[in-house]
């Protein structure tokens, strides 16, 4: 589960995070959507630890910080960095160590298989694509098969394959109990397997809603969306 508790972050004068609480159970697709620049990255960030802030932030009941806490949990960042000097298969190892995971090996070779890297796996980190970079990302954040999973804008860079196989490990990751929180803009994207949608706005979360209570009063997501994004100056511009 992942609990979040009064989360501010503050860049000078910018307030990025102001107040967000929330919670996404284990088994729920939580979405953090809203236009850009309104603070989703950095709670994602402070969600991950990378990131200092005011507040409280729980991972499966431990917080963020911990070593308890990083173990349970997979982060793929909306621009994925690899070690430009391991191959594939080394980042898959670097992985196994790091979590000290056991019998990881043919685990690692079929999500490998999937996100089409298995014949990629002697080419060097720097070597890789943009989209291939993401695709080991993603491997590497869901090797050790975490309980809390963070993704940024997931779906950026992937090639359709690798955007239909995604889709399905995340449903996967659901299945088995994990909890998921994905971070985006691109509301039609992901519109087919979110339980909970979190509507940002100037950093702050502006409008919360399960996919249950939309189903049941009939509201539509993206129009709500739009109407809770858009300034005063926006809306006034298409009225007139």
């Amino acid at each position: 589960m992942l609990y979040v508790q009064g989360l501010s972050k503050k860049y000078r004068k910018t307030l990025a995070n102001d107040n967000l609480t929330f919670t996404v159970n284990p088994g729920e697709i939580a979405l953090l959507v809203g236009p850009n620049g309104a603070g989703k990255s950095t709670a994602i960030k402070c969600i991950a630890g990378l990131l200092r802030y005011e507040g409280e932030i729980w991972i499966c009941q431990h917080l963020n910080k911990t070593v308890e806490a990083k173990k349970s949990f997979g982060y793929i960042p909306e621009i994925p960095a690899p070690y430009e000097l391991l191959t594939v298969w080394e980042h898959m190892e670097f992985i196994s160590r790091a979590y000290q995971l056991d019998n990881w090996e043919q685990r690692a070779e079929a999500m490998l298989a999937r996100l089409q890297l298995d014949d990629k796996k002697k080419k060097l980190g720097k070597e890789l694509s943009k989209g291939m970079q993401q695709k080991l990302s993603i491997a590497c954040a869901l090797l050790p098969e975490p309980r809390v999973v963070l993704f940024d804008e997931p779906l950026v860079g992937l090639d359709p394959h690798a955007i239909k196989e995604l889709k399905t490990m995340i449903q996967e990751l659901k299945q088995a109990g994990s909890t998921v929180l994905i971070s985006t803009h691109m509301l039609d994207s992901v519109a087919d397997f979110w339980d909970k949608t979190l509507i940002m706005n100037h950093g702050k979360i502006v409008a919360s809603r399960t996919r249950q209570e939309v189903e049941q009063s009939g509201e539509n997501l993206e129009a709500l969306f739009f109407e809770m994004t858009e300034d005063g100056d926006d809306r006034q511009r298409k009225d007139g």
